[in-house]
């Protein structure tokens, strides 16, 4: 039984640490966002739409990581650690790339181009973990509870401080989701 707790415990560890990670790209580009004029009520907003998004994308991808582990056993968790270190490393070089103004503005239509690209990367991450075998209800809870707080944060120090964090929260997201991919790898 404490062997289970203890694993029990390492799997929401993991699971929190990789939520963190994810939400980093939403605080990161939250900043970049909360720098234009944008009202609480629409941070609030902002930062629900993508909380739901970070949970609808990890959901969809865990449920064909499922399918892909069934047939294809551990061939599937090789593959997902490589999607791990693939994102994170994208990540990582993408934080170095890209100026401060956003692409989209996150009103209508675009709120939700806007959701949907930040949380693409839950959906490769998604992926990952149903190869893995996650708990899924925990997983899209974190998921989503994370980059929601962490969306408002990066848009509320946004709107207040210019400049403050920039994308180097997204070059440390990345580089943690690189290591829990080799950490995958490894375990093979």
């Amino acid at each position: 039984m404490v062997e289970n707790a203890s694993q029990l415990f390492n799997h929401v560890m993991t699971l929190v640490i990789m939520a963190i990670a994810l939400g980093m790209d939403a605080l990161s580009v939250g900043l970049g966002m909360g720098m234009l004029t944008l009202r609480y009520k629409q941070i609030f907003k902002i930062g629900l739409v993508i909380g739901v998004f970070h949970m609808i994308m990890p959901l969809i991808g865990i449920a064909i990581g499922e399918l892909l582990s069934q047939h294809f056993g551990e061939m599937s968790q090789i593959a997902g650690g490589i999607l791990l270190v693939l994102l994170g490393g994208q990540m990582i070089f993408s934080s170095f790339g890209r100026g401060d103004e956003p692409i989209i503005r996150p009103v209508g239509f675009g709120l939700f181009v806007f959701a949907f690209s930040v949380s693409l990367d839950s959906f490769s991450v998604g992926l990952s973990l149903g190869i893995y075998g996650a708990k899924i209800v925990l997983t899209i809870i974190l998921f989503g509870l994370t980059s929601m707080v962490l969306t408002w944060v990066g848009l509320v120090i946004g709107r207040n401080f210019r400049h403050f964090v920039g994308h180097y929260s997204e070059a440390f997201g990345g580089l943690i989701l690189l290591i829990f991919g080799v950490k995958l790898l490894l375990h093979v």
